[in-house]
């Protein structure tokens, strides 16, 4: 996808404070954790096209609004995933904003996860 250079650049700047981890480093974490979520960011039209069998759906557009009902201990550890990585960034920087301490970005996002195989649920 081609993105503009100023969603490019609010992306860079969120980097800096966002921990991104690998799809083998998120496979190990949720399996390490069990109490720790898979979230996807995307539409709710990507997400019914397909997504992985065990993320939770929480949308980027009412991330803010609705996480606090979804995961209300800020110490639960969070994966978030979008369609390619991007969007995942933006969303943890808000969780942490929000006092969300154990968030991370999955690098590659939902095009990553198909391209290494992870189990979809459509």
């Amino acid at each position: 996808m081609d993105h503009s250079p100023g969603f490019l650049k609010v992306v860079e700047d969120a980097q800096q404070r966002v921990r991104e981890i690998t799809i083998e480093q998120a496979k190990a974490r949720l399996a390490e954790n069990s109490k720790a979520v898979l979230v996807d960011v995307r539409e709710d039209s990507e997400w019914t096209k397909g997504h992985a069998v065990e993320a939770v759906h929480l949308g980027k557009g009412v991330l803010e609004r609705d996480i606090e009902k979804l995961v209300p201990d800020p110490g639960t550890e969070l994966i978030m995933y979008c369609g390619g990585g991007y969007r995942s960034v933006l969303t943890c920087d808000v969780a942490q904003r929000m006092g969300y301490r154990h968030v991370t970005s999955l690098i590659g996002g939902y095009k990553g996860m198909v391209a290494a195989g992870w189990k979809m649920a459509q």
